[in-house]
């Protein structure tokens, strides 16, 4: 790996570990700005709605945070999986979750069906791309990170698999917040993991 794709690398890594944390900070801190918020009764995208400093940082949350998703997965998984096809597509899967997590961001959820097709889209391939992931880390040997990968796409899948049986609560924020959860522990873990291998290749 030369030194440009290295840096490159390190970029991919570090942006899977920004984008999590600025996503839940924003989000978070619109729930504190907007107290008439329901974990039970409302959806995350209530949010972009709402006025002011609420809506806008939920939304540029949301925006931003997908934005470091896609830098995630082109500058860091690409190489990860350099030699691995399987692995390229998962990463590309990746990628449009990142995108469609832009979408939720840029098209508030008063912009139908524009705000509802991103957001369908990212909680679908979200479970998806982990899956294809576990294929990708299973033909490099890697068991115990396959094995990991599969756990966080069935937690990824799995509040949507109840709440369309069980609907266990009247809004969607619940399931949401979960799903996202879920996938954010497996790329920050990722980019640590990653990070450590850019500084054993430099050292």
């Amino acid at each position: 790996m030369s030194q440009r794709e290295s840096n490159l690398f390190r970029i991919g890594a570090a942006s899977g570990i920004v984008a999590p944390l600025l996503a839940f900070t924003c989000i978070l801190i619109s729930i504190y700005s907007h107290p008439p918020f329901s974990w039970t009764e409302n959806a995350l995208s209530d949010l972009g709605i709402v006025p002011g400093i609420t809506g806008l940082l939920f939304n540029f949350g949301l925006y931003a945070s997908g934005l470091f998703i896609v830098n995630f997965s082109v500058f860091g998984l690409f190489a990860y999986f350099r030699s691995s096809w399987i692995g390229k597509i998962g990463s590309a899967s990746l990628a449009a979750v990142g995108l469609a997590l832009m979408g939720i961001g840029f098209f508030p959820e008063n912009m139908i069906p524009a705000h509802y097709v991103f957001s369908v889209a990212f909680f679908v391939l979200l479970p998806i791309s982990l899956s294809i992931l576990t294929g990708a880390f299973t033909s490099k040997h890697e068991t115990r990170m396959a094995f990991f990968t599969l756990m966080i796409a069935v937690a990824a899948a799995l509040p949507w698999i109840l709440f369309s049986y069980v609907h266990y609560v009247s809004g969607v924020a619940i399931p949401e917040s979960a799903s996202a959860l879920a996938g954010s522990v497996w790329v920050v873990l990722l980019s640590c993991k990653m990070l450590r291998i850019a500084s054993q290749q430099d050292s």
